[in-house]
């Protein structure tokens, strides 16, 4: 069997993102699962980041049915990918040409591999080719209903809304000192935070910031989100009943043990109900035990798990 053909370069037309994202969206019709992660997602666009590779294979038509992106952004000596192939040409090596590709393409350095719904079909590949599984993200969901919680915070901090253009460098500071220790959250820079707030999706008002009353300062925040919103299109995304999500939640470091990030997971919760929504999700690793106790405590169950494997260099 011919191996399929892997054509790779840094930067897509505007026809090809379009195919694309048709099929990211049958491949979620598939398998009921998105994927790629929003982060591929937006840097599909052509004023996508710098040290990003796209791979596709093509049909006989020129259509893509497989798709990889690699991303070199972070540290030098790994490089991160993920890859999607169209649920009519499967079996037909296109993801094994993919993955081989992606080797190829990152040699000289560790190549880190997201599989989404964590399929065995993805678990096979990865054991076939040398790579080990490596790290867990969880998807977590519970019901919005009339048990949520009131949030309590402490004394001599009150709520606001994120203000764009004059919140964002404080933001950043308070998002990179909680996330010193997180592999992508904490790298985030201006210009990661200036394309979300020009997504359909985002809404200041359902980002929520805890702040010293005495002083104005950043304590900490919940960064909410909706998924199938009528009134705001996600891109590449399939029609959805909405949902709501925990996007991101931080809080400064000396401001642990206050009870700071539960006041701000209820405010969340609260105001995704208020919207009138009946369902929330939000990611987590795994490993990160301290936070999967609490989401548990707030009434939120593993949904489905995303994998990501390793190769050494």
């Amino acid at each position: 069997m011919t191996a399929p053909e892997v054509v790779r370069t840094d930067r897509l037309g505007p026809a090809e993102i379009s195919d694309i994202l048709d099929l990211v969206r049958a491949a979620d019709r598939a398998d009921g699962a998105h994927p790629i992660s929003e982060q591929v997602t937006l840097r599909l666009r052509p004023d996508g980041a710098a040290g990003v590779e796209h791979l596709v294979v093509r049909d006989q038509d020129g259509t893509p049915v497989g798709y990889a992106q690699l991303d070199r952004t972070g540290d030098p000596a790994v490089a991160e990918a993920e890859l999607v192939v169209h649920p009519a040409h499967r079996r037909a090596r296109l993801g094994r040409a993919l993955v081989a590709a992606l080797t190829t393409a990152s040699v000289g350095t560790e190549l880190r591999l997201w599989a989404h719904g964590d399929h065995p079909s993805a678990a096979a590949l990865a054991l076939d080719l040398g790579f080990g599984r490596d790290r867990e993200l969880w998807q977590m969901r519970r019901p919005l209903g009339d048990d949520l919680a009131e949030p309590v915070l402490p004394a001599g901090v009150v709520l606001r809304a994120f203000r764009p253009g004059a919140d964002d460098e404080a933001w950043l500071g308070v998002n990179r000192r909680a996330f010193a220790d997180h592999p992508e959250q904490g790298r985030w820079t201006a210009t990661d935070l200036a394309v979300r707030m020009a997504e359909p999706w985002f809404d200041p008002a359902g980002f929520l910031l805890a702040v010293q009353e005495s002083t104005g300062r950043l304590l900490g925040f919940h960064w909410t989100k909706v998924h199938g919103d009528s009134n705001r299109a996600e891109p590449g995304g399939p029609r959805q009943e909405p949902v709501g999500e925990v996007y991101v939640i931080g809080v400064e470091p000396e401001a642990h043990g206050t009870g700071l990030g539960r006041a701000l997971t209820s405010a969340g919760l609260r105001y995704l109900g208020d919207r009138g929504l009946t369902r929330v999700m939000l990611y987590v690793d795994e490993s990160n035990s301290s936070a999967v106790a609490l989401y548990r405590r707030l009434g939120f169950s593993r949904w489905t798990t995303h994998v990501q494997y390793r190769r050494a260099a």
